[in-house]
């Protein structure tokens, strides 16, 4: 079979590749092809445009770059109908994605569409539910509960499992047990986030709040796809900068994370966190949020747990008091260190173990 997958960050990337891996496992005769970045290329996909030059998010950085968007669109359109798959699949990237369903639906009638990792809709644009129920032939979900609230509007999602619980489990098989001499001892680590806007924003408050406790030393970790020159201007001597982000959390005291992803990587690693998120315009959106919004929580963390585990520094709680607030009780306070630590163990059994790519592979297979 002949597999198109689109990938439109550095997260869909890796399990897009984990994804394509498993498609050569089971389907000896796999094709893979699409857009994407290096590890889908690794994993035996050709590459008809790199991810990097289509990770445009916000209403600004669109229209700033409006003619590589158009190009994208071109590049993957000309693409799918050179190749003609047998199958679609989108992972996340929903703005871009959901316009090539389209396309490939009007111009390609019997392909198969897959949407694995589809878009938030239990969060935020709810009403992209019908759209992408309309378009896939399989909607496959990395939360339990998506299942349940794609039910509420009579459609079906099925849970294949957590891509971040699989990735976490393989590097603790190889993790060493011994405490790594990469670090300075004791410290703190700060995930300023995968993109430079949001970095630029978050990066100096959340230094600014870490470096007034002074018995502990800073790690950062850098994100894929952005040269270590780029973090140069925020990090003072001493400080440390590492692209070994699942080490430093499972070393570090506390953990100051820019939401997303990586609050969940922090709490399935088991390191106590904050988290934090700088948004255009905060104290107004303080207002709209729940016009904006469907859910209380931010975090993935707490949108699983379905609670507040770990606290979101976000709109006008991000200050320099309150993350440093925060960080004062995440550090010296033993009790409500313990009840978060307890709290992401009942997260991990929610999530549960199911390998999500494996999942994935023998459903989008079953196509056939």
């Amino acid at each position: 079979m002949k597999y198109f997958l689109i990938a439109g960050e550095a997260s869909g990337d890796l399990h897009a590749a984990h994804l394509i891996s498993e498609l050569h496992r089971i389907d000896h005769d796999a094709e893979c092809m699409g857009l994407g970045g290096d590890k889908m290329f690794a994993a035996g996909c050709r590459i008809y445009q790199d991810y990097r030059k289509m990770a445009f998010m916000g209403v600004v950085a669109v229209l700033r770059n409006l003619g590589q968007v158009r190009r994208n669109f071109q590049i993957a359109k000309q693409a799918l109908l050179h190749e003609k798959p047998d199958v679609l699949i989108l992972i996340d990237y929903p703005s871009f994605n959901l316009k090539m369903a389209a396309f490939a639906r009007k111009m390609l009638p019997d392909i198969k569409i897959v949407y694995y990792i589809p878009p938030k809709v239990w969060a935020w644009k709810t009403y992209r539910i019908h759209q992408i129920a309309r378009l896939c032939d399989r909607v496959l979900g990395i939360f339990p509960f998506e299942t349940e609230f794609y039910q509420r509007y009579g459609y079906s999602c099925e849970y294949v499992g957590n891509p971040t619980v699989d990735a976490i489990r393989e590097w603790k098989q190889s993790a060493p047990s011994e405490p790594s001499e990469e670090f300075n001892y004791p410290f703190l680590a700060i995930l300023p986030g995968s993109r430079p806007h949001e970095i630029r924003r978050c990066l100096p408050m959340m230094l600014a709040a870490a470096r007034t406790f002074m018995d502990y030393n800073i790690v950062v970790t850098a994100a894929p796809g952005i040269d270590d020159s780029f973090y140069d201007n925020y990090l003072r001597d001493g400080e440390q900068l590492t692209r070994n982000t699942y080490c430093a959390l499972s070393n570090a005291r506390a953990a100051i994370v820019n939401s997303g992803t990586a609050t969940l990587e922090t709490a399935l690693i088991g390191c106590p966190q904050e988290a934090v998120y700088s948004i255009f315009l905060s104290k107004v959106l303080g207002f709209l949020r729940p016009l904006i919004f469907s859910i209380p929580h931010f975090t993935l963390v707490n949108i699983v747990a379905q609670k507040e585990v770990i606290q979101e520094m976000v709109s006008y709680k991000f200050s320099e008091r309150c993350v440093r607030e925060e960080l004062d009780k995440l550090l010296n306070d033993d009790t409500y260190r313990r009840q978060m630590l307890a709290e992401y163990q009942h997260i991990a059994q929610i999530l549960g173990d199911t390998p999500a790519a494996v999942n994935a592979a023998k459903i989008i297979y079953s196509l056939k």
